[in-house]
């Protein structure tokens, strides 16, 4: 039975070797996938799925006008056995409901993969959605960067100092974002910031 899927995590959890571990046990088995990553996210250039630990593959980029269960059904939909989404807090709220028509209608699983919240501990909206309507959601878990305990949510960092203001998307990586628990969101190490993020002069 095809469901909605949410696997969510903080930065550096491993949610993009992940997908790429799906998509490579699907096709190992002469399934076709369907890799999918919104436009937004530009970090190792767009349409590319990248993990931290050096493996990447092509994806189609999505934009955000993109009607996503048009696109599939227009696909071969039937030769589909998977859809997969890298980074899908970026999706808006319509194409979370779109993925959800594909899993209903066209009986195709579809797995996502993303930030459940941004830098501000709020909410991505296409996250929230994902919430709102995934038939599982898991959580992918990685550690605090100050005390080794669960990390919940990232920390921005700009010019080797917390952010906790401005723009909601920030595409960056490990040079500007660290993963917390919620206690060293609000009272990090500053010391340690200073020694992981240099400011260059």
């Amino acid at each position: 039975m095809a469901q909605l899927f949410f696997e969510y995590g903080a930065m550096s959890s491993g949610k993009s070797i992940e997908i790429l571990k799906v998509a490579h046990n699907y096709e190992s088995q002469g399934r076709q996938v369907l890799l999918m990553t919104p436009i937004t996210d530009t970090r190792a250039g767009v349409g590319i799925v990248s993990s931290r630990i050096g493996l990447s593959r092509e994806a189609l980029a999505v934009k955000p006008e993109d009607d996503l269960f048009a696109l599939i059904k227009g696909m071969k939909a039937a030769d589909l056995a998977v859809v997969l989404v890298d980074e899908a807090q970026f999706l808006s709220p319509k194409q979370v409901d779109e993925l959800a028509y594909v899993v209903d209608h066209l009986h195709i699983p579809v797995m996502t993969f993303g930030l459940k919240q941004d830098a501000f501990n709020h909410l991505f909206d296409g996250s929230k959605r994902l919430i709102e309507l995934a038939d599982k959601l898991e959580e992918m878990k990685t550690i605090c960067s100050f005390c080794g305990k669960k990390a919940t949510t990232q920390l921005r960092i700009v010019d080797g100092q917390p952010q906790r203001t401005g723009a909601q998307v920030f595409i960056g990586g490990d040079e500007a974002y660290i993963p917390t628990c919620r206690r060293h969101w609000y009272e990090p190490d500053l010391d340690k910031i200073t020694a992981m993020f240099p400011v260059k002069k």
